[in-house]
């Protein structure tokens, strides 16, 4: 399965929806989309992942490298949306302690 990587940017503010999986063959997609987009001083980056039915370790190296670029530069990082096994997985590696990380909430329009 393919990803797809919508960007909708204001000033300050840049919202990204993910849609598919991110694994080994498309996590080099989205870091070369979303990375350089982490580099704009003070940012708040809010990536919405509830469109992603799974993640590998590779999508997770892309998500902290991205995390650490729009710290060093002064801004906010926030995953939304993610599902039930999303976020067991950011809390079995300790992610979800560091990075600003929302739940799905079910039944909640989208």
């Amino acid at each position: 399965m393919n990803l797809t990587i919508d960007t909708k940017k204001t000033d300050s503010l840049l919202e990204i929806t993910l849609n598919g999986e991110i694994d080994a063959y498309t996590a080099p997609k989205l870091r070369d989309t979303i990375f350089p987009l982490s580099e704009k001083n003070g940012i708040k980056m809010i990536i919405d992942l509830s469109g992603v039915s799974y993640m590998d370790s590779t999508g997770l190296g892309v998500f902290v490298g991205v995390f650490k670029n729009v710290k060093a530069n002064g801004g906010h990082f926030q995953l939304n949306g993610l599902s039930g096994r999303l976020q067991r997985l950011f809390e079995i590696t300790g992610l979800a302690d560091i990075i600003d990380v929302n739940r799905q909430i079910e039944g909640e329009a989208k």
